[in-house]
């Protein structure tokens, strides 16, 4: 599903430059639910941003769905991202003027391609699936971390992804919260068969995933 080979990412900081990541040589697997741990600054988060085609690797190559992303241009990979990868970030990143149920839509309506769903339905389906149906016109502002949290999932799922990408999903709630959110990608990777990543640098949040991928100074340590 996912293959990066030699990669690096170097960013130039004052004329100098720094190398975030050092020759990332990694492969995930469709349904897998892998975590990519590590103290902060250790390069876990640029990464993530490789593999959701946020950014671009410095060197090396990543191919993600039998797709070089070298050879994708700006359009590609914005559409390669928006009908195959799910995002979950620590900030929830809700759009404070737009309700849960538009929030939720929004994926819907930046995508490139012909949709074979209808997404107002699959809206109401995810409302449910997640208890927050009676919060589908509340704004983000008056919902709690936890709701805020599955309404971020929620949106992340709407155009059915083959991969989640989570970042530190957990980092704003409280542990029952938390636990809560965990569970809810546990069930996504068994139930659904999306296959999971979650980052993070809480080592107990990483022991709930099946493979646990260790970095340090911007390299692998451990897969």
């Amino acid at each position: 599903m996912i293959t990066l080979s030699n990669v690096y990412k170097e960013y130039k900081l004052d004329g100098e430059v720094f190398t975030a990541l050092k020759n990332i040589n990694l492969k995930i697997l469709e349904g897998e639910f892998t975590a990519i741990v590590g103290p902060s600054g250790c390069g876990k988060s640029t990464l993530m941003h490789l593999i959701g085609l946020l950014d671009i690797p410095s060197k090396g190559n990543i191919s993600i769905f039998d797709k070089d992303v070298s050879k994708l241009n700006d359009n590609q990979l914005s559409k390669l991202r928006n009908e195959f990868i799910g995002f979950i970030f620590q900030q929830f990143n809700l759009i404070n003027k737009l309700n849960v149920l538009e929030n939720i839509l929004l994926p819907t309506i930046y995508s490139r391609a012909k949709l074979d769903f209808d997404p107002l339905k699959r809206v109401w389906e995810l409302l449910k699936r997640f208890g927050i149906e009676e919060k589908a016109k509340s704004f983000p502002n008056k919902l709690s971390g936890g709701q805020q949290q599955r309404v971020a999932i929620a949106r992340a799922l709407i155009n059915k992804p083959k991969l989640i990408l989570a970042d530190e999903p957990t980092g704003n709630l409280d542990s029952k919260n938390g636990a809560m959110i965990i569970s809810l990608l546990k069930e996504l990777n068994r139930k659904d068969k999306i296959t999971v990543i979650i980052v993070t640098h809480d080592v107990h949040i990483a022991e709930n995933t099946r493979r646990k991928i260790r970095m340090l100074d911007g390299e692998i340590v451990k897969k």
